[in-house]
């Protein structure tokens, strides 16, 4: 059947990279479990067991599963439907010296498990560097505006003023939070090492007769090999599904800030304050061809939303587990931790793109401050006047009664805000006339935002500090590119 006659997931096909894909790949699944075989097998004989040097070279020599291994594994998991037993038959094909002990003592989750506590390790190894990037690309663009006045918004309305920089020092702030949180999932993983079919050790106490010693040092054997510090003590007959939980929402609080952050852009586009990069042919709409939407943002947004969801899924998982396992947590995980990591990602890309290309309209912005600006400086004006020796009662009334007035003219008439221009010709306020420009001037209205920004990104800040470990990797990525 040909390819575009069956359905692809349109996750895989058009949204995370290549590496990413890779790590979750049938491929590099089954060729993992091929080196927890062969790990496991090198540490049984290392430790006494009767297993030939031909069998460990066999194996070494057969890790990376081909397609005629996959075909090999297709027919005997459809007699045995057993996926793992298929995979141990075609290894043992590929390798017949060691057909024998392949899977010693183990049970299905040395491999499943093990591997998948691998591919979180892994996935996380991909994500990090990719976070980092895009912090030290949105600290870069808080530095380069963080003089910029802009309004603030509370409640969705125009509040006092900010800059664009300590706005977007928010969401770096945020995606700090997701850098912690992803760093801490990482170094909380341990390996599950080999336990047996509940956790007991049972089986390789067996094999060892009884030698606790050798047990406890096989354990650690594999999980060296596995580039673990150390594995879990206790298990079941899988590792704790409360691991995938806690991975799970270190990556949809991820996503949320992803949803935060396009939600913002998409809102400050539709002022025409800020826009997301975009491409010299690239089109808006099929129907309004001059127009120019927040593609990228809004994806964003939908990734964002879609990781959330998929990390529901480990923790209704973990909660339905029954005592030692039950197999009702097989199916879900084998699509949602692959998607969690694929979806995070996406959104990654998505993130840097945006953010190392966003547009900033200084006019615009301008022009809707000077639309609330008149409002907001009314303090101001009421403090000159008691400054020059007025009642401060008498300058509320006036600026009161003249606000309104000017209030008219935008929401009746649809014109401008002429408050000042009616300052000015009032009588009342000729004491002030000549530092009204001194009043109404922005950067007297945006407090310590600067001087906030340059603490928090700059060279001894927070930021700084957190992105110091990602520096080697940092000036080795290139920019980030979306190519659909």
């Amino acid at each position: 059947m040909d390819k575009y006659d069956i359905y692809r997931s349109p996750l895989e096909g058009r949204y995370p990279g290549e590496r990413m894909k890779k790590l979750f790949s049938p491929r590099t699944r089954a060729s993992t479990w091929r080196k927890l075989w062969l790990w496991l097998a090198e540490g049984e004989k290392e430790l006494g067991l009767p297993i030939s040097h031909r069998a460990i070279d066999q194996m070494a020599q057969t890790l990376t599963m081909t397609d005629h291994d996959f075909e090999i594994a297709a027919v005997e998991e459809k007699r045995r439907r057993h996926d793992v037993m298929a995979h141990v038959h075609a290894f043992g094909q590929a390798a017949p010296e060691a057909a024998g002990i392949i899977h010693w003592g183990a049970t299905s989750c040395y491999v499943t498990d093990n591997a998948d506590l691998i591919f979180l390790r892994d996935g996380l190894d991909l994500l990090l560097p990719g976070l980092a990037a895009a912090i030290q690309e949105l600290s870069d663009f808080a530095l380069t505006h963080k003089d910029l006045p802009c309004l603030g918004y509370t409640h969705g309305q125009p509040a006092q003023l900010t800059t664009v920089g300590k706005r977007a020092c928010l969401w770096t702030q945020d995606l700090l939070m997701d850098l912690r949180n992803l760093e801490r999932a990482k170094s909380d993983l341990r390996f599950r090492g080999v336990k047996g079919t509940v956790g007991t050790q049972a089986s390789f106490l067996q094999i060892f007769k009884g030698d606790h010693e050798k047990v406890d040092a096989l354990d650690e054997i594999v999980t060296k090999k596995a580039g673990f510090d150390s594995a879990f003590t206790i298990s079941s007959q899988t590792y704790s599904r409360k691991i995938d939980v806690d991975v799970g929402h270190a990556l949809a609080s991820f996503g949320a800030t992803c949803q935060r952050i396009g939600g913002d852009i998409r809102h400050l586009a539709t002022f025409k304050e800020i826009e997301e990069p975009f491409e010299k042919e690239q089109i808006g709409s099929s129907a309004m061809a001059y127009k120019r939407n927040p593609m990228r943002s809004e994806r964003m947004c939908s990734l964002g939303r879609q990781l959330d969801n998929l990390a529901q899924n480990p923790v209704h998982t973990y909660a339905a587990q029954w005592f030692e396992r039950s197999l009702d947590d097989s199916a879900v995980r084998r699509s949602t931790l692959p998607e969690m990591f694929l979806t995070a990602d996406a959104l990654l890309i998505l993130l840097r793109n945006i953010c190392s290309g966003l547009v900033v309209y200084p006019a615009v912005i301008q022009r809707r401050i000077n639309e609330e600006l008149p409002f907001m400086a009314t303090e101001n004006l009421i403090m000159a006047m008691v400054d020059k020796g007025h009642s401060r009662q008498d300058a509320h009334e006036h600026i009161r009664v003249l606000s309104h007035e000017a209030a008219e003219q935008v929401k009746i008439h649809g014109k401008d805000n002429d408050l000042i221009e009616r300052v000015k010709k009032d009588p009342f306020f000729e004491l002030i006339l000549h530092i009204i420009p001194q009043l109404l001037d922005p950067s007297s209205f945006v407090g310590r935002a600067p001087q906030q920004v340059e603490k928090f990104v700059g060279t001894d800040g927070e930021v700084q500090m957190a992105l110091s470990k990602y520096r080697k990797v940092l000036a080795s990525l290139e920019r980030s590119e979306v190519d659909k």
